[in-house]
């Protein structure tokens, strides 16, 4: 045997061997991780099925919402698409940044950051506490709102109202309620947003919006029930270097009496006429063409005496010559009226009204 031969063969039996180590570990693998050979199946950890549920905390914000529980929101989160929230939200901004610039005497910006749809009970288990939870009533629609002023805007619309210094930021103080001047102070700033969002809802449909209570515990400023789905806008209020949020949430419930105006793509789509149009459309039916037809006669006869006619056959009718003939259009019944002659033709005068018997034959 060569030296050659002797080679081939020893690295023929290096790699067997390791192919057996490189089995046998794989076998032991398969065994160790999952207690069965199969090793095609993998089990997923605790980080992985959260982040696949929408769980992860992490991303527990309403607008990032992942996985399943995406796929579960999807259907409320396109509940119904309302057009005119988006001009009555605005009218709202522009209405609100003249009055509190008005109340405090202030350079006041308000701005709209978004309006979505949220169901009631996510959106009260995401409020930052402390903050200061507004119940509202509708009083023309008889139901409830919520406005909500985070402790930011809070202690900046305290802090302006009582003279402090333009430029510094407003400081916060944790872990004490609200006073009675603080609780007064943010209780005028809610009248007067309540003011301009009736006014917003004006063009639309006259309302009443009136300030029921204020919490700051959010389990006792519950409007509605927890699945119920809610509108909900954004809005941003800066003063200097100073400011905050105002959210408002009203149920699809409290909207419901003023729905179809909501749904409009414009302000009066609903109500305007186009009387050029009308009037152009009366003419040309004043012209259509509608055929009459004059019933002479009616009778039901078998199958069987219908195939043995021939030509010349004789049909006997019971109409008489004074009786009134029915005249049709289509197949409704119109008028009535006596048969006879004009200008050597038969002819049928008008002379009754048939009033249709059920909606569907008018």
């Amino acid at each position: 045997m060569s030296d050659t031969d002797t080679e081939e063969l020893e690295k023929e039996e290096s790699d067997k061997s390791a192919l057996d180590m490189v089995g046998d570990a794989h076998d032991d693998a398969d065994f160790d991780e999952f207690g069965e050979e199969d090793g095609s199946t993998r089990i997923l950890n605790q980080d992985e099925i959260d982040s696949l549920l929408g769980f992860d905390d992490e991303e527990s914000m309403l607008d990032e919402t992942s996985g399943v529980m995406a796929l579960i929101n999807s259907a409320m989160v396109n509940y119904e698409r309302l057009p005119m929230l988006d001009i009555v939200f605005d009218r709202l901004v522009r209405l609100m940044s003249t009055s509190l610039r008005n109340l405090t005497s202030d350079n006041v910006e308000v701005s709209l950051d978004q309006v979505s749809t949220v169901r009631f009970g996510d959106y009260m288990n995401s409020i930052p506490l402390p903050a200061m939870l507004s119940v509202f009533k509708a009083e023309e629609w008889d139901n409830h709102g919520l406005l909500v002023t985070d402790s930011a805007l809070i202690y900046s619309i305290v802090d302006v109202l009582l003279g402090g210094r333009k430029g510094t930021p407003a400081i916060r103080i944790e872990g004490r309620p609200y006073t009675t001047i603080e609780t007064k102070l943010v209780e005028r700033m809610v009248q007067v947003t309540l003011s301009d969002l009736s006014s917003a809802f004006d063009p639309l449909s006259p309302v009443s919006f009136t300030l029921d209570r204020m919490e700051t515990n959010p389990r006792f400023a519950t409007i509605t029930q927890s699945g119920n789905a809610c509108v909900l806008a954004r809005l941003r209020v800066d003063m200097g270097d100073r400011g905050g949020r105002i959210e408002v949430i009203i149920p699809y419930a409290t909207l419901e009496p003023i729905r179809e105006l909501l749904l409009q793509m414009f302000m009066g789509e609903k109500f305007g006429r186009d009387s050029i149009w009308e009037n152009h459309l009366t003419q040309e039916l004043y012209q259509t063409d509608v055929q009459l037809q004059a019933v002479l006669g009616e009778k039901t006869l078998p199958l069987n005496d219908l195939l043995n006619w021939k030509i010349g056959t004789q049909i006997v009718f019971n109409t008489y010559v004074e009786d009134e003939l029915e005249l049709r259009c289509g197949d409704v019944p119109m008028f009535k009226g006596p048969v006879g002659q004009k200008q050597g033709n038969i002819a049928v005068k008008v002379d009754k009204y048939i009033p249709p018997e059920n909606e569907e034959e008018l």
